[in-house]
This record gives structure tokens, C-alpha cells and sequence, in this order.
């Protein structure tokens, strides 16, 4: 049954450390009415699920399990006055700043000055990887983990994956008194090379790299899993893990312009949106960062809203489109307000591994360059102030050229 309307200064779609960053930096700047929607019971986002304590250096000054970081994250929120809706989901945007939300009594309809979007990115589950494998006993993926070790369905899995998500389910699983076997990998290289491979050999998983699971075999559960290479791995259980995609069924259902490149909502440098009433930041827009990564954007986001409420952003009148060139797979953001001095940054990923002259022109117009390496799972960073001043309504190219 519908709810009465509710109306806010800014809402945030999302309670991972991105969300709570941006929340706790718009009370620093004296904004009033802050809301933080979470479906899920908790604030925290992924962390929650992850035990190994590789987190909270950069905010707290000190390295926290992933459930410690995002319940201090929360409690610090709470005490700075931030309004937390947990347990609730929005499920549509409306032009101007209103959502739908979905509450145990009901749908309600919230309206704000500004809507943040911060709904981060979900782990690769099951059935995204084999849909042959959903609901096979012994095969889950790194969101099913169970806190308490005693409810582990498997002690000794295969993980499919080589990225850092990959990386924090094998240190959840050591947690936990898991003994992996081995970490499987299709890729060629990890998207963290060094300290996955090392943690991985330490732990005793090998890492496999340039292979996959062609077959799960075992009556009843898994007993062996055979690779696409021939060899045969005795195992108990399948985690799967990695292969992080942005939440965006939101925005795809929404007025919001959508990048294809990216996968998530189209931004400008500010993370305004295409109906600049609202505002995209951290992992939904594509990057598959860390939580360090992502509480740092919040705050500069958070930041820009703050600015934003005041009339301290410049117009999107006459902003620069940006586009992916030779050998890019994407670049955030997708747009910039023509100011000048330019400020910030052009977050760029490649689409193969590739080594020559990174560029930004405008047509025939050259405004950077420089030489780099790149592999898809790198990012590559530029910065705008280093950009020679792009003339009026360009359409800025970013490439890697031989």
C-alpha cells in the first residue's frame, strides 16, 4: 500500500563505504536532511563478508576485518547524524530527484534536492558463470559464504576467479579454516598480479591461469572438477568469485543515459548524471575499486553535492563529450563541464594489453600525451590539468596508439 511522500536534501542509494563516505562528508558540510537507503539489515556493502583485516588504514589509520571496517563505518554515520533506511530497496528513479522505495509496509515515494548513487558492484554469482551449476550442492559464489565456519558446505574448493574479489574470498576462506585447492583463472594474468599469486602460494592454491572449469564431477556433490586443459583437481566444493558488475538495474529502467562501455550511469567529472538531480559515484560506474578507492571518491563526491546544493557547480551547458578510442574499453567520466582550468582526473581502462602513445584530441587537435603499458586490469589515470585547453563543443577522443 502506497506511503505518503517523504522529502529530503540528499538521499543515497547504497550503504557500502562509498554511500557512507559521501553521507558523512555532506554533514561535514552542514547539509541537514541525509539519507542513506540499504537493502540489506546492515550498513558496510561487501566488507561485511569479508573477514581478512585489509581494511581501514587510509580512514581509521589502522588495518580491520572487513566486518569490523563496516561497522565502524556505521556507527560513525549514526553518531554524525546520517537518517539510515536499512532493510528498504529503491526500485525506480523519477525525473527531478524522486524515488520508489519498498519498505516492509509498504512502497513510499521519497523526493530529494539531490539522489546519490551509490549501489557499488555485485560479486560474479553462480549462475553468471554456469548456469548448469545453480543449485549443485558444493558450488556457491563468495556472497553465500556463511560467517560461522561450522556451516562451511565444502572444506577444500576450486575458486574461479583472479581479481581482488577473488583475492578477498581466498583470505575469507583461510579465515574461516577453508583449505583451497587451487584458483582458476581464464585470464592470462590476475587483475592483481603479485599479491595474488603470492598470497595464493602461500596459502597453498595454486593459481591457474589460461584455463577454466570445463566439467564438475561427483555423485551427489562435488568430488574432482576437470579443466579445459586436461588436468583434474580433487576438490569438495566450487567458489566462485570475481568478475565484478555494476548494480545498474536501476539505472537501466530508469531516464537516466546509461554507458555501454562502462556499464554503469553516464557522469560528468562531478558525477552528475544525465538529469543533473542526480549523481553516480564509486564501483556502479564501472570501476571495480576497493573499498579504500571508493570511500576516498565518496568523500569527493559528497563534496561536489554539498557545492552542488549551494550553486557552486558550473552549468552543463556546452559540456565536452568524451568517447572511447583505439584500444580503450572505457573512460570515466563520459562528459566534462567546459571550465576552465580543467580539474580532476580521466579514469581509463584498456581493452587488451597494449603498450604506445595514450592520447586525448579533439579531432586533429592533440591536447595530451604520453607513453604507457597497459592491461585491462589496470587502470590508467590522466590528469585534466594537464590538458591543453579543448575548444568549444569538442568531442574528446581518448586512444592508445602504436
Amino acid at each position: 500500500m502506497p506511503m505518503g511522500e517523504a522529502v529530503r536534501d540528499v538521499l543515497v542509494v547504497g550503504g557500502g563505504p562509498a554511500g557512507l563516505a559521501a553521507a558523512l562528508r555532506l554533514k561535514a558540510r552542514d547539509v541537514p536532511r541525509v539519507t542513506i537507503i540499504e537493502r540489506e539489515d546492515a550498513l558496510g556493502g561487501m566488507p561485511r563478508r569479508a573477514l581478512h583485516s585489509f581494511f581501514g588504514f587510509r580512514e581509521f589509520g589502522r588495518f580491520l576485518s572487513g566486518p569490523s571496517y563496516a561497522a565502524k563505518l556505521a556507527a560513525w554515520a549514526q553518531a554524525a547524524g546520517v537518517e539510515i533506511w536499512s532493510g528498504q530497496e529503491v526500485t525506480a528513479l523519477r525525473p527531478g530527484g524522486g524515488v520508489v522505495v519498498q519498505t516492509p509496509k509498504g512502497t513510499r515515494e521519497v523526493r530529494a534536492r539531490r539522489v546519490l548513487l551509490a549501489m557499488g558492484a555485485r560479486a560474479r554469482r553462480v549462475e553468471d558463470w554456469r548456469a548448469d551449476a545453480a543449485g549443485r550442492l558444493g558450488v556457491l559464489d563468495s556472497s553465500a559464504l556463511p560467517p560461522d565456519a561450522a556451516a562451511l558446505p565444502c572444506r577444500c574448493p576450486v575458486l574461479v576467479g583472479g581479481d581482488r574479489v577473488s583475492l578477498s574470498a581466498l583470505a575469507t576462506c583461510r579465515r574461516q579454516g577453508m583449505r583451497p585447492v587451487a584458483m582458476v583463472e581464464a585470464n592470462p594474468r590476475p587483475a592483481v598480479s603479485w599479491p595474488l599469486t603470492l598470497y595464493a602460494r602461500l596459502a597453498g592454491a595454486r593459481l591457474r591461469l589460461g584455463t577454466e572449469i570445463e566439467r564438475i564431477e561427483g555423485e551427489g556433490g562435488v568430488e574432482r572438477v576437470v579443466l579445459s586443459n586436461g588436468q583434474v583437481l580433487a576438490c569438495d566444493g566450487v567458489l566462485v568469485t570475481g568478475g565484478l558488475q555494476p548494480e545498474v538495474g536501476l539505472v537501466r529502467d530508469s531516464h537516466l543515459r546509461l554507458d555501454h562501455g562502462a556499464g554503469g550511469p553516464a557522469v560528468d567529472q562531478y558525477g552528475r548524471c544525465s538529469d543533473t538531480a542526480f549523481f553516480a559515484m564509486g564501483n556502479v560506474l564501472g570501476a571495480a575499486e576497493g573499498a579504500g578507492w571508493n570511500f576516498q571518491a565518496g568523500q569527493t563526491t559528497g563534496d561536489f553535492i554539498a557545492d552542488d546544493l549551494i550553486g557552486g557547480l558550473p552549468s552543463l551547458e556546452g559540456a565536452l563529450a568524451i568517447e572511447a578510442g583505439a584500444a580503450v574499453r572505457f573512460v570515466l567520466p563520459q562528459s566534462l563541464a567546459h571550465v576552465a582550468p580543467l580539474r580532476g582526473r580521466l579514469y581509463v581502462r584498456v581493452a587488451a594489453p597494449v603498450k604506445g602513445l595514450l592520447r586525448v584530441r579533439a579531432g586533429a587537435i592533440v591536447l595530451y600525451r604520453r607513453r604507457v603499458e597497459a592491461v585491462p586490469e589496470r587502470r590508467v589515470l590522466i590528469d585534466l590539468d594537464g590538458l591543453k585547453t579543448p575548444p568549444d563543443d569538442a568531442l574528446l577522443t581518448v586512444e592508445v596508439v602504436a
